[in-house]
């Protein structure tokens, strides 16, 4: 079914847009990113000219010429009577396949397969007799299979037994399940802001009105702000990355994890912890368990092969308790009836070599990660860029609010990423870019000298008033 945005919605949406001249080029740019980001959907009727123009503060003839531009270049059709409809993007277009050879595309920050994946895999299906005379999927996972990931979270210092897990096809299936079962729509979620995007997507679409908590690379999480969030909006659910937080890098301290645990305690919530980028250590020691000591009633663990391993393999799992276990398995079958029964094979042949594994992926995010510093503060000394101990990208500090901007520039020119506000639980995040440092080492040298030439342009065509736009201004 058709959907509609309103022109406030829209407007926060589009933040900082106004980012060059002309300005109806500025707008019809900052809708193509939404669209491109999936931000708006295909078939999303947008607001009247005129409705629009006030939100924005601007003349009706410049959102007119606007949609004439994106009419144009074929995101948008108008039906005289019926409004501006955005439409599915063209395999041309960028953000879906770039047609021009060499692309780089930085828009997933996804690790290529572990070397012996391929052997592993083959190894499973010389086995495929016993395989296929089973059902082919399984709604609740493979008992060796949870044996095996229970026996991992064991080790970590969180005793856990195989009826405590259910295995579901990747992270991004089991983040779904969970906001279905736990959330009604209007329950309000704590989400930390900038955080990862389709978790936020997963628990808008049930209805859950999303709380920001904020997270920086150099402060880590406001805990002043998290705790008065929990007590005034006694959120149903908190979704939390403890690890590598996707895409700051950062990671909670023991206190950091205390004051949200009893915070959580304190106000009935339930804590959806990401641990998908948890594993991915390059500079820091053993992995603190943090949160052990809670509840499984109130601590939800969510993990999966899709970064360690390889995104293709999709295998996820979640820790919580028998009977939120009971009831996610109930559900299930609304969403999908079970994971397939060879990729839980190849998971449970790979855990037994995930020492192997991780060492691999550190040394393999090593090398992206020292050079994409390297690179960036050669090219660009001006953006504040961090140095995570782990995880798959930088979240980088730009001198102006012209995230959008760039990334708009870089597409034209073959490098593909996401801008700041993608990441955006409440709009924001214009001077932030994510760049993922999981693609080959010279990809990213690439990708960053585009990226210089692309700022030099973005810099010298926006209005000083965007320019000079301080950072404490929000």
């Amino acid at each position: 079914m058709d959907s509609r945005i309103s022109a406030r919605s829209l407007t926060a949406a589009l933040g900082g847009w106004r980012t060059r001249e002309p300005a109806y080029e500025a707008l019809a740019d900052g809708v193509r990113l939404l669209c491109l980001d999936n931000r708006l959907a295909p078939r999303t009727t947008l607001p009247a000219e005129r409705e629009l123009a006030t939100a924005l503060q601007v003349s009706r003839s410049t959102v007119a010429a606007a949609y004439r531009s994106l009419r144009d270049t074929g995101h948008i059709a108008s039906v005289r009577g019926s409004g501006s409809v955005t439409l599915p993007l063209r395999r041309a277009d960028p953000g879906t396949t770039f047609a021009g050879e060499g692309a780089i595309d930085l828009q997933q920050a996804s690790p290529p397969a572990w070397p012996g994946l391929a052997g592993v895999m083959a190894e499973v299906a010389s086995q495929s007799a016993a395989l296929v005379s089973r059902v082919g999927y399984d709604v609740l996972g493979r008992a060796e299979l949870r044996g095996a990931i229970a026996a991992r979270y064991t080790e970590r210092g969180i005793p856990t037994d195989a009826n405590q897990i259910i295995v579901t096809t990747g992270a991004q299936s089991a983040i779904h399940l969970l906001a279905s079962v736990l959330l009604s729509r209007g329950d309000r979620v704590l989400v930390e802001t900038p955080t990862y995007p389709h978790a936020a997507d997963a628990f808008r679409r049930v209805g859950g009105r999303l709380v920001g908590i904020p997270v920086t690379t150099i402060d880590g999480w406001d805990l002043d702000r998290a705790e008065q969030a929990f007590a005034r909006t006694l959120p149903v659910a908190a979704y939390l990355m403890p690890d590598f937080q996707n895409p700051t890098g950062r990671s909670m301290t023991a206190e950091d994890r205390a004051v949200l645990l009893r915070a959580a305690e304190r106000s009935g919530t339930v804590l959806i912890l990401d641990e998908t980028t948890g594993d991915l250590d390059i500079d820091r020691e053993a992995l603190d368990p943090g949160f052990a000591d809670g509840d499984p009633g109130t601590v939800v663990r969510v993990g999966s092969l899709g970064k360690t391993v390889w995104g293709g393999l999709r295998v996820g799992w979640i820790r919580a308790s028998t009977d939120l276990v009971r009831r996610l398995v109930a559900a299930r079958s609304t969403q999908d009836l079970g994971t397939p029964e060879f990729e839980q094979a190849v998971a449970g042949a790979l855990l037994p070599r995930f020492g192997e594994i991780l060492a691999q992926r550190s040394g393999l995010l090593r090398a992206g990660r020292d050079a994409s510093l390297a690179a960036l503060r050669a090219a660009l000394p001006e953006w504040s860029v961090p140095e995570p101990a782990g995880g798959v990208s930088l979240w980088i500090g730009l001198d102006a609010p012209l995230s959008s901007a760039l990334v708009m520039d870089a597409r034209s020119r073959g490098l593909l990423l996401s801008a700041g506000p993608r990441f955006s639980v409440d709009g924001g995040h214009d001077r932030h870019l994510r760049l993922p440092f999981t693609a080959p080492v010279d990809d990213l040298e690439r990708a960053v000298a585009i990226l210089a030439e692309a700022w030099l342009r973005v810099r010298s065509g926006a209005p000083i008033a965007v320019t000079e736009r301080l950072e404490a201004v929000v």
